[in-house]
């Protein structure tokens, strides 16, 4: 299941949609805006472009595929939110679920390290000047 949304991302939500009696766990990644980027700037905000709300749903569901490919798992949920993001405020919520924790550590995992590797696409960091 692929989100992208506008509005604030509740994690309890995404993980519900992945629950099943089936399964023995769910682990869920939550990625929030810090207040610092990776060359030590203040972050005011980030912005994930609007326009590319179609890219992303791509993307994610690629991200999705390679994933069900890879591990025998029983859900995926991705949510995304686009917009203008405050320091503190929720990104992404990944949750994946399968009957042990192995394989749903793994794929949330790689679902992290892909969406870090597509997500420059459509996000603007704004900090402050040098």
């Amino acid at each position: 299941m692929i989100e992208i949304t506008q509005t604030p991302i509740l994690p309890e939500v995404v993980i519900n949609k992945v629950r099943s009696d089936t399964c023995g766990c769910v682990v869920t990644f939550v990625g929030m805006v810090r207040n610092l980027s990776s060359n030590s700037k203040r972050v005011f905000f980030l912005e994930y472009e609007t326009s590319a709300k179609e890219l992303a749903r791509r993307e994610l569901q690629q991200i999705a595929k390679e994933i069900q490919a890879k591990w025998q798992l029983a859900d995926i949920a991705i949510w995304h939110r686009m917009g203008k993001l405050k320091v503190g405020e929720i990104t992404l919520v990944i949750a994946i679920a399968a009957p042990h924790r192995k394989e749903a550590f793994e794929a949330c995992q790689y679902a992290v390290d892909r969406f870090k590797q597509v997500v420059p696409l459509w996000e603007k960091e704004i900090t402050e000047s040098a």
